[in-house]
């Protein structure tokens, strides 16, 4: 439930994000509106249609146009941002960006819905996201007894030998932590399915050289209030005492991309440089944009630097 009213008693003012008032209510003051998914978009001919996993989780399906219906496609998962309390799956700015990723990199997405807080505090997201990765990976084998129905676009077309995970923001974070899970001894996807590649953009990481006084650290306190460790939790900390071995990450490939007016950035580099000396056998790539801000190509994707990230994200899932 969401308000605007200025009568109300403010609780928690993150401005210019969002307001929780001592009502309960949220006033959610950044984000885009919902748009309808669409069966031919007039600018990337990419077909979107909304699905339900299970009764908390929903998605929106993408599907590049087909030039050769027999061909099987990689298959993205993919989490929006939002700090894990704001956007959409289903809002305009994640929609028109998916567009573009899938006909850049000729991929079947299934943008994931997953709960927000603070309705729903961490580690709700997390919980989401992976029962939604586990039911993408549940097509894959014949009659699984994963929750909801079968997706045709995912049976028809999508290439389980070739599963990504990515996500901007808290997407990005989301995203790394299905593939740390992933590549965790006592988890496993249904079927088998391994995650080839995980395209971290902007991750949500914090480190401890995160200052308290930081958006970074107050969000992440605000959106997991009971979180063990506060900021030293593996979650939101890849450099936690506690967080698994940087090397065990369960994909052969990670595209990392930061920009240099970016608060995330120090963090983001720390990141990839820990990664490479972990013992990290897979392939990493660094993007590094100069002159430019937070997921600044979610937010405008045409410009010429936004459109050459874009198509760097796509060869990097292309292979």
């Amino acid at each position: 439930m969401t308000s605007s009213s200025e009568s109300k008693e403010v609780e928690l003012d993150f401005s210019p994000y969002l307001k929780v008032y001592k009502d309960g209510t949220v006033e959610r003051i950044f984000g885009s509106p919902f748009v309808p998914p669409s069966l031919d978009d007039p600018i990337t001919n990419v077909s979107s249609k909304d699905i339900t996993i299970s009764s908390q989780i929903s998605a929106r399906i993408y599907l590049p146009k087909l030039t050769d219906p027999n061909k099987k496609l990689p298959v993205l998962v993919y989490y929006h941002g939002g700090g894990f309390c704001l956007e959409s799956a289903f809002s305009f700015l994640h929609h028109r960006y998916l567009n573009q990723i899938v006909s850049k990199a000729n991929v079947v997405a299934v943008s994931v819905e997953y709960r927000l807080s603070p309705e729903h505090p961490l580690p709700a997201a997390f919980e989401d996201s992976w029962a939604a990765l586990q039911w993408v990976a549940s097509h894959s084998v014949k009659g699984s007894e994963i929750n909801g129905e079968k997706e045709p676009w995912i049976i028809d077309y999508g290439d389980f030998d070739q599963v990504y995970v990515g996500g901007d923001s808290a997407g990005g974070n989301i995203a790394y932590n299905m593939a740390v899970k992933a590549g965790d001894d006592n988890e496993s996807l249904v079927g088998g399915v391994k995650i080839l590649g995980a395209v971290l953009a902007f991750p949500y990481f914090c480190d401890l050289e995160t200052k308290k006084e930081s958006m970074a650290y107050q969000m992440w306190m605000f959106v997991y209030p009971s979180v063990p460790g506060g900021i030293n939790n593996p979650l939101i900390n890849p450099f936690a005492d506690s967080a698994p071995d940087l090397s065990k990450i369960g994909c052969r490939k990670v595209f990392l991309c930061c920009a240099e007016k970016d608060d995330l950035r120090d963090a983001n580099l720390h990141y990839v440089k820990a990664l490479k000396k972990s013992g990290y056998e897979g392939e990493v790539e660094l993007v590094d944009v100069e002159g430019e801000d937070h997921c600044f190509q979610a937010f405008d994707p045409y410009t010429d630097k936004a459109q050459s990230l874009i198509s760097k994200m796509a060869s990097f899932i292309r292979g």
